[in-house]
């Protein structure tokens, strides 16, 4: 567990005695609501602040404007004011940001944190259930190590959300879940609590590298027709709840259908509850998904890694499916080769949904430089795209293709108090996140170390090396 003064919430987080130590029990707590359809409820509650003003800030408010010489009002777990001048209210604490910039927290829609947990060992790989092509009934959320010191690193990094996926070795890995960026003792202490579900699914050279040996899938053509068939199958059980649902309020009854964790997840994405994100390179691949995608009724939220989106971005965007990228990673296998530096900004200019996602320990770090190359590459090659336009990579994008737009994801009145104080143009290599709010309390300051969260697995650790 991470270290804390209290019983109840992170005062080790704390960056000001200014912080109270208690839950929220106000209308913006979420009370866990646990049913057959909800077995693992979000506990989460937010840290109880006292009102904060960041004044003489550049805002860039994720959403495509920048506004210079601004100040910023976060009071009740929400952004309250923003703009030239915002009232301050009695004692809240007032930051000077002179030459700093704010924006929205970083949403990294691709993390494996807590499921390939820090350090890399064998027992701490949980995020492949390598036991069958579709195991779309395992959820990421029961593999969740919250002590993985990654977490706290992407604090440091600007990270306020984040989704932890599965890893794609299976045709269906299993859900995925979306977490507050404050580490805790448990995941569900860590859940967004309006965030709908995820399921991780993978095309091309993953599935049929680990099944070719084990009975298949071993081509592509096999693939599809796995998806396929998994789809038939929860059609089927769609229809068996729905028939029995119809009966019982028709005073009918009938037999109660069994479950089946498997096909009740697969039926969530139908049922439009679930949203599909999947790891997928290649364009054609993608095209071939889309058109599954219309065959079966479901949503795809976004396709991850997706190399060659450039190469079909109008249909993306026709399809208002997102595209999940790196900025530069590419050739490490054969489906990555057709990768271009480009790629995120030419799928910004053809009006698609374009992000920046990790999918590394480290990569979460920075992805405020890996949004600041992809926005350089665009510019050398003639797509001009503003800063306040390429922030939207970083934030609202992936909030729309996680669900969670309406809460975070921009600075807008109303919304959660997600955001970050930079200490200088973020997208300058040599810009650090300075203070980090979630739902407007400060629980990560750069110029605090003693604030700093720390994991029980290095506290040993530190104390040596505070020795040395």
């Amino acid at each position: 567990m991470f270290k804390r003064n209290t019983a109840k919430m992170v005062v080790a987080l704390l960056v000001t005695s200014a912080l109270l130590p208690a839950c929220s029990d106000d209308k913006h707590s979420n009370q866990a609501q646990r049913d057959e359809n909800n077995p693992f409820p979000s506990t989460y509650q937010r840290i109880e602040s006292a009102a904060i003003v960041i004044s003489n800030v550049t805002i860039l408010d994720g959403i495509g404007n920048k506004i210079e010489n601004a100040e910023i009002l976060l009071e009740d777990g929400k952004i309250s004011e923003f703009g030239s001048s915002v009232s301050v209210p009695r004692n809240a604490i007032e930051i000077d940001g002179t030459g700093k910039w704010v924006t929205p927290g970083i949403i990294d829609t691709h993390s494996h944190l807590g499921v390939y947990a820090s350090p890399s060992t064998r027992s701490h790989s949980d995020g492949n259930e390598m036991t069958g092509p579709v195991t779309a009934e395992v959820w990421a959320e029961h593999s969740i190590w919250p002590q993985d010191p990654g977490f706290q690193r992407a604090l440091a990094g600007g990270v306020t959300s984040m989704q932890i996926l599965p890893g794609s070795a299976n045709l269906f890995g299993g859900r995925s879940v979306t977490v507050k960026n404050l580490p805790s003792r448990t995941m569900q202490d860590m859940k967004f609590p309006e965030a709908p579900y995820g399921i991780k699914m993978a095309c091309g050279e993953n599935p049929k590298r680990v099944y070719g040996s084990k009975g298949g899938p071993m081509t592509r053509m096999a693939n599809v027709a796995g998806y396929r068939k998994a789809w038939i199958e929860a059609q089927e059980y769609q229809k068996k709840w729905n028939d029995y649902d119809s009966a019982v309020e028709e005073g009918k009854g009938g037999d109660k259908p069994s479950r089946n964790l498997r096909l009740e997840t697969l039926a969530g994405v139908l049922d439009g509850e679930i949203l599909v994100h999947m790891h997928c390179y290649r364009a054609d691949e993608m095209a071939v998904m889309m058109d599954v995608m219309k065959e079966f009724n479901y949503k795809i939220g976004s396709f991850h890694h997706a190399i060659e989106a450039y190469k079909i971005a109008d249909k993306l965007a026709e399809n208002k499916v997102c595209s999940a990228m790196w900025a530069d990673w590419w050739g490490f296998k054969m489906e990555a080769y057709d990768g271009i530096r480009e790629n995120i900004p030419m799928v910004h200019k053809a009006g698609a949904c374009a992000i920046v996602h990790s999918d590394s320990s480290l990569g979460i770090q920075r992805l405020n430089q890996e949004a600041a190359k992809a926005w350089s590459d665009g510019l050398r090659a003639g797509l001009e795209i503003s800063k306040e336009e390429a922030w939207l990579w970083l934030s609202a994008n992936p909030a729309k293709s996680l669900g969670i737009f309406d809460y975070t994801g921009s600075i807008e009145e109303g919304k959660n108090a997600d955001v970050v104080l930079w200490s200088a143009d973020p997208f300058s290599t040599y810009s650090q996140a300075e203070k980090v709010f979630i739902d407007g309390a400060m629980v990560f300051d750069r110029t605090n170390p003693s604030s700093w969260p720390v994991s029980d697995f290095e506290l040993g650790q530190i104390a040596q090396g505070d020795a040395k």
